[in-house]
């Protein structure tokens, strides 16, 4: 690694030390020019299911596929049991359950070996509040020591009160009455050097009881802790620590502050001296309060390292150009490859489908949106809007003139500002004044929030406006006071969360118009995407961002990029799908739920839809689609709820779903709708797919996305992949490689995947860095989405992909469409042959291919071919 990291490692301290890091100038969206850029990322789960060990037996595949880093989910010690490794307890060490220390080590040695380099997924906003809770050692001191805590300004939370913990199964007077809790001495694991502790257990819980207390009765002993046990359902009104959105057993640290930078990094930058790990992954920097400024202290921290920051964008919405990361981890890539294959002439009938079943129309996408966000606000996160709601009214009442603004009217606006808020959040450092574009995002919020208030509250929401963009507000001390920063943070923290929780984990899953749409980051109002406005977009991200990631799947996506696809091609055969439905229905009603709800139908109906694959290594399973359902259901949180189950409906749901698996008919019908779309299906995924891997910057492959998969939203698409088995990834490989020709969807994903990624590998300066391009190629359809990536300005790669198949189709083809491809001669990367520049007919270039990759063919002395070589980037 680079001098320039060991200095800030040893200015940041190591996993051990928690002295104040300073921090040498940096900025800028690409790598400083000693780090190594990715150029194709391969993301893998680890796990108990798939150790260090485990993905250092892939590195040859992979490596073989065409992949030049490992992209790893987080690597550090985590809560028991943690199937992610976003709920981290221990910032000090590697997870033992992955292999440790040494065995990613030889992980990384064995990829270093392959010329690959290991990004890492690092979670900077929160810890794990764990079970028992020792296994969080921070946590743990906070908890037993208060104020007095070496970690007291760790967690986002005040010591003025006890901590909530809201455990316990029913109110704490039944629990005491019933002497469940129960006082024991022990050695704390990871604090042997104590000797033995007193710990207050209930069940599978511990904590830690203050110095002094354990001798008092029990009732005595709970109320002089500094955390305060409590009934679970007390946390959504009453909680008292930031969480992860509204997760209790996720609680936010304060990365803002040195000593927690320091110690939760040290690890990590340690990592990167040694050249284990070479870029990072930023997980939710959304939650933090100055998002902008961690990013900047963590670029310096590393010396310029290669760091994509995990910003949801909404659809109008560009990355703060001020953030010295590469770009985002690909959301914003991956609506719009989806939505270039969505028919816009489908919406109408899909719109009355849904209308039908559901009783939503077609225009009432922003007010689902809207009554999400409200449930939301009132139910699992009202306790944090409570609380800023709280912090403005001691704000206002320091300053005679403002104190007429009541509490009720300060709640009011919060909440109509954060409905309308139609972004995540802005980004306002306190003391600084924000940007033009910033504050008009505001004003704008409060423009649609005004239209909800009372005539009277509009001089409070002007007044709460005010003072979220640091604008002069009551006296001078009162402009800078900590209460005033600590409401602009809040409010832009909370926002984050509302729209998550209400959009994302909500309204999502109740909008069922085409379920492909409502995808992280995704516009399901706008239905399609035309060809000039996604090479608009591209063109603009290219320009400012060329190291971005671009990626199809992830371990957040709510489906997989497969199902998508085939969902996205419902749009074109809408008649069609409203026909099979309603013979579906007619079919199966003596087997329906009487009390079935309309949007959980139609949710299942495209469900099944999206996951049909049953010839494929991956088929949907009665076990599968039933677990979704009921996470799908109870997301939805109109029927059934995570906190309040309908376990009966939810069995009668599942039941049906079961039914329509296996029935011979529906079975039947589902594969002759199969076979009618199959060539637009095929189309959708493969041409998708090439988008993934050529469009822009650094492309990334989800575990198993090669081939086809018919995976759904988490847990589900962190399912054990076949790499090593008969019919595995591996073997299919080797098999193509041979030169036998794809038998199925899965292998024909598999070849293009490996040949695209394989060209990235050959030819890393056009796909990432300064000196790549993009460029739109002139054709006369917009059935053909065609661009060229650049090297220096010169066209050096072209992909044309085939949109919205049938209707191509069914206006005959290609007939005399054309293309105008760039000067040269251009070799086939999927196929034979090759072509000559200029203009030609669509039909000679693509033919009937889903998509079309050409290279330039270039002498082996030429100055374009020596400018083809790894030197410099994925080195």
């Amino acid at each position: 690694m680079t001098d320039a990291v060991d200095a800030a490692v040893e200015r940041a301290g190591s996993a051990d030390s928690a002295e104040t890091p300073a921090y040498a100038p940096w900025s800028g969206h690409v790598p400083a020019p000693e780090h190594r850029t990715p150029v194709t990322t391969y993301r893998l789960q680890l796990g108990e299911d798939l150790t260090f060990a485990d993905a250092k037996a892939l590195v040859p595949y992979l490596a073989d596929l065409g992949v030049t880093d490992l992209y790893l989910s987080p690597i550090l010690a985590a809560a028991p049991g943690s199937t992610h490794g976003y709920d981290v307890v221990d910032h000090r060490r590697v997870s033992t359950v992955m292999g440790g220390r040494e065995q990613l080590e030889a992980l990384a040695a064995e990829a270093d070996a392959h010329g690959m380099g290991v990004v890492v997924d690092i979670v900077p906003n929160h810890m794990a509040v764990p079970t028992p809770s020792w296994h969080n050692l921070p946590l743990w001191s906070v908890l037993r020591e208060g104020p007095d805590s070496p970690y007291a300004d760790w967690f986002d939370l005040s010591l003025d009160e006890p901590i909530l913990m809201p455990v316990l199964g029913k109110r704490i007077g039944a629990v005491l009455a019933d002497d469940e809790l129960t006082l024991e001495q022990m050695v704390v694991p990871g604090q042997e050097d104590l000797g033995e502790q007193w710990v207050l257990r209930y069940y599978d819980h511990a904590f830690p009881v203050a110095q002094g207390t354990e001798s008092l009765p029990m009732h005595v002993l709970v109320e002089r802790q500094h955390y305060r046990l409590a009934y679970w359902k007390v946390g959504d009104e009453e909680i008292n620590y930031r969480r992860f959105f509204d997760v209790g057993t996720l609680a936010a640290i304060r990365v803002e502050e040195p000593d927690v930078f320091a110690g939760s990094h040290g690890l990590i930058l340690e990592l990167m001296r040694d050249g284990v790990i070479s870029a990072l992954r930023v997980d939710h920097p959304d939650g933090l309060a100055d998002p902008g400024g961690y990013l900047t202290q963590l670029a310096e921290a590393t010396g310029g390292a290669w760091i994509a920051a995990e910003k949801i964008l909404a659809p109008g919405e560009s990355l703060p150009t001020s953030w010295p990361v590469a770009g985002t981890t690909g959301y914003d890539a991956a609506w719009r490859i989806d939505q270039l294959q969505v028919d816009p002439a489908g919406a109408a009938r899909l719109g009355a489908l849904m209308q039908e079943l559901t009783g939503d129309a077609p225009v009432d996408y922003h007010r689902i949106v809207e009554e999400a966000k409200r449930e939301v606000i009132a139910g699992s996160l009202a306790s944090e809007v409570d609380r800023l709601a709280r912090i403005l009214d001691s704000l206002t009442s320091q300053d005679v003139r403002l104190r007429d603004h009541t509490l009720r009217d300060l709640r009011a606006c919060v909440v109509e500002l954060l409905v309308a808020a139609d972004q995540y959040r802005v980004y306002v450092v306190p003391g600084t004044p924000p940007g033009p574009e910033t504050a008009a995002v505001l004003q704008a919020d409060a423009e649609r929030a005004r239209q909800r208030l009372e005539p009277d509250q509009g001089e409070t929401l002007d007044l709460v406006v005010a003072i979220l963009l640091g604008e002069p507000v009551g006296s001078e001390g009162l402009s800078e006071s900590p209460e005033r920063a600590e409401a602009v943070i809040r409010f832009q923290q909370v926002c984050g969360a509302v729209t998550a929780k209400g959009v994302e984990d909500t309204a999502f899953y109740r909008w069922t118009h085409l379920t492909s749409l409502t995808e992280v980051g995704g516009n399901p109002a706008g239905f399609a995407l035309s060809a000039d406005e996604a090479h608009a977009w591209a063109d603009r991200v290219q320009n400012t961002w060329p190291d971005t990631m671009v990626t199809s799947t992830t371990h957040d996506t709510k489906r997989g990029e497969d199902v998508r696809a085939r969902l996205d091609v419902l749009a074109s055969y809408a008649e069609e799908w409203s026909d099979l439905i309603h013979r579906l229905r007619a079919m199966t009603a003596q087997a329906r739920p009487l009390d079935l709800d309309g949007r959980s139908e139609n949710l299942l109906w495209q469900t099944l839809w999206g996951t049909w694959a049953p010839d494929s290594d991956d088929p949907m399973t009665p076990e599968r689609l039933s677990a979704y359902l009921i996470k799908a259901s109870r997301e939805q949180k109109i029927w059934t709820t995570w906190t309040a189950p309908d376990l009966a409906r939810e069995q009668a749901l599942t039941d049906y779903a079961t039914h329509l698996l296996t029935s011979e008919e529906v079975c039947d019908e589902l594969e002759a709708f199969a076979t009618l779309t199959a060539r637009s299906v095929r189309t959708a995924i493969l041409a998708g797919k090439a988008l993934a891997l050529t469009w822009m910057g650094v492309s990334d492959i989800y575990q198993g996305s090669e081939t086809t998969r018919t995976s759904l939203v988490d847990p589900d698409n962190r399912r054990t992949v076949d790499y090593t088995g008969p019919s595995g990834l591996i073997s299919a490989l080797e098999r193509l490689d041979s030169g036998a020709a794809p038998r199925s969807l899965d292998e024909d994903k598999l070849f293009l995947t490996s040949r695209l990624a394989r060209l990235r590998a050959c030819r890393p300066h056009t796909f990432v860095g300064p000196r790549s391009g993009y460029r739109t190629i002139p054709v006369t359809t917009s059935f053909a989405f065609a661009y060229t990536r650049l090297l220096d300005e010169v066209p050096d790669v072209v992909v044309i992909a085939r949109r919205l198949s049938r209707r191509l189709e069914q206006l005959g083809g290609w007939r005399e469409e054309s293309i105008v491809l760039p000067e040269g001669t251009w070799e086939h990367v999927l196929r034979s042959g090759s072509v000559e520049g200029g203009s030609r007919p669509l039909a000679e270039v693509v033919g009937d291919d889903p998509v079309v990759v050409l290279a330039r063919v270039v002498s082996p002395d030429s100055e374009t071919d020596s400018a083809h070589s790894t030197e410099g980037t994925a080195r």
